[in-house]
């Protein structure tokens, strides 16, 4: 108990002093006032008219402070330091979790879930890391003091997971069910369950003062904004009223075999995918399967302000130790677009020899690896960031998705793989 309530008194802590930074731009009052005028859940905002095409880089940030300074290269927290170093590797078409030794890139361990693990997300108090089982309607726990697995918990449709700042409450993305199911973040007794007028949820982050919630809606090519305690949706952005550069048409996406593209629902000409805040707070950036790129969505006016081409299929998103470079996973493409986190602009492109599908996973806790699962290869592919070259493929079972490299920098933990703030 002294722990955690420890833990929660220097996020607050962390929390205050980054407004305190920023001034009233990301205040809650200038949020709600930005929202006030939304449409209800079954209204939209569109994007820009003729839609957000190649523009200039947007000037710098008027502060270097970065949301993610508390999850700063080596900056464990005391609860993170008990953690055996591991990778942990769901495997959805195996029904399995791998553990990787990060020292010596080699498979240590391996236990069966149940069906299509999705991905191994640690809690909010970083005590526990739960593997999301959609398929299979469980939860299992893993004592990352250990590696070993707890008994599963039912919890219905967990295809990805989050957890309220507060820390109080987990936030269940039940993509096949279309809601968001609040549960108490320590039992996963279900609360309460938010239906949401979109199909495909399952990604999503906060924003710097921890008021609003953006998730993506990969089906429906839309965008939700919630309140951070998920209690309603305040917003639903269409980004299929957009025009990109280098687009996939949907025809052609749902007849490429075995990809979930084939899962859009008509009219849907754009498939968000990760959402991530970046790092001077002042976007969220939404990477996008379909459109090849990644849409840049003002934090503030939470409307859509541009797009970057980065690579077909542009599927995870990844900050650095240091805050100045945002990795985007372009899973079709077999490549990497690394981002100055300042200007947004393409600083380096890599390549995995050979082609490759990389798709969720994280970075090391000193900075200096990248490390994201091979979706449709059955390996695990380890990044230099230093030089952007592929140091490492390691072997794993079938279907490899959101992994988790643990233990990471942060005083606490908003879901998914590894959102530390």
């Amino acid at each position: 108990m002294t722990s955690t309530l420890t833990l929660a008194l220097i996020a607050s802590t962390a929390v205050a002093g980054y407004l305190a930074a920023q001034g009233t731009r990301h205040t809650s009052s200038s949020l709600v006032n930005a929202t006030a005028s939304s449409t209800t859940a079954t209204g939209s905002s569109t994007a820009k008219p003729g839609g957000p095409g190649p523009s200039a880089a947007k000037p710098p940030a008027a502060t270097s402070f970065s949301v993610y300074a508390a999850a700063g290269a080596n900056a464990l927290s005391p609860v993170a330091r008990t953690a055996r170093p591991m990778v942990y590797v769901p495997n959805t078409l195996n029904d399995s979790v791998q553990l990787i030794d990060p020292r010596t890139y080699r498979v240590v361990g391996r236990f069966r879930t149940p069906r299509e693990p999705q991905h191994v997300v640690p809690s909010w108090d970083l005590k526990t890391l739960w593997v999301n089982e959609d398929k299979g309607n469980a939860l299992t726990p893993i004592n990352p003091v250990t590696g070993a697995p707890g008994r599963p918990v039912h919890v219905d449709d967990p295809y990805n997971l989050y957890f309220t700042p507060d820390g109080k409450h987990a936030l269940v993305m039940a993509e096949r069910l279309h809601r968001i199911d609040v549960r108490d973040a320590h039992t996963m007794k279900l609360l309460r369950s938010l239906p949401v007028p979109c199909a495909g949820i399952n990604h999503a982050d906060f924003s710097a003062d921890l008021t609003l919630l953006v998730a993506s809606c990969e089906f429906s090519g839309k965008l939700v904004v919630l309140d951070a305690a998920a209690t309603k949706v305040r917003k639903v952005i269409d980004l299929n009223t957009a025009k990109t550069p280098g687009a996939t048409s949907p025809h052609d996406a749902m007849a490429m075999p075995g990809s979930p593209k084939n899962g859009l629902r008509p009219g849907a000409s754009s498939m968000p995918q990760d959402v991530r805040l970046s790092p001077d707070g002042r976007d969220f950036l939404v990477a996008d399967m379909l459109r090849n790129g990644v849409w840049v969505v003002d934090a503030h006016t939470l409307v859509v302000a541009r797009f970057i081409h980065t690579g077909l299929g542009a599927h995870g998103l990844y900050p650095s130790r240091d805050g100045r470079q945002v990795y985007v996973a372009n899973r079709d493409a077999g490549t990497i677009t690394v981002l100055d986190a300042t200007t947004l602009a393409a600083a380096a492109l890599w390549r995995i020899p050979g082609g490759g599908s990389p798709d969720m996973g994280g970075v090391t806790a000193d900075g200096s690896q990248l490390w994201l699962a091979g979706r449709y290869d059955a390996v695990v592919y380890v990044f230099d960031t230093a030089t952007g070259r592929l140091v490492h493929k390691i072997a794993v079972d079938s279907g490899p998705h959101g992994l988790c490299v643990w233990p990471q920098p942060g005083l606490f933990s908003l879901g998914h793989t590894g959102n530390m703030r």
